[in-house]
């Protein structure tokens, strides 16, 4: 049983949101979300509600189907982070001209599931 969340246009970096990603990646769910609380990065809370998004679409899915579903063994099978489009931004520079500003977006899609 695999259940999924996904956040889409999260205002950060995929490469800044990728670093969380990989430090949690093949955990525990709940050990993650843990973990995810004392980490003192800006994509920590955000990667945090994600995947408790994803246990209780995995509990939710569980009692549709009438399965058997144990929390404690769902673990973070695949967290992917993939860039999103970018907010084109000005900002006014020396003699009239304007410089471009990339505001960076990121698609940040979690798979929780049973170990096997």
């Amino acid at each position: 049983m695999e259940a999924s969340a996904t956040l889409r246009f999260a205002r950060i970096s995929a490469r800044k949101a990728r670093l969380v990603a990989d430090a949690i990646r093949g955990q525990s769910a709940l050990q993650a979300v843990e973990s995810l609380r004392f980490l003192d990065k800006k994509a920590a809370p955000l990667i945090g509600k994600l995947i408790e998004s994803a246990i209780a679409n995995a509990e939710v899915a569980a009692r549709r189907g009438s399965a058997d579903l144990d929390i404690d063994d769902l673990v973070v099978k695949r967290i992917e982070v993939g860039q999103g489009p970018g907010l084109r931004r000005f900002r006014p520079r020396a003699q009239g001209r304007a410089t471009p500003i990339l505001k960076k977006t990121a698609h940040i899609t979690v798979v929780v599931g049973q170990e096997a």
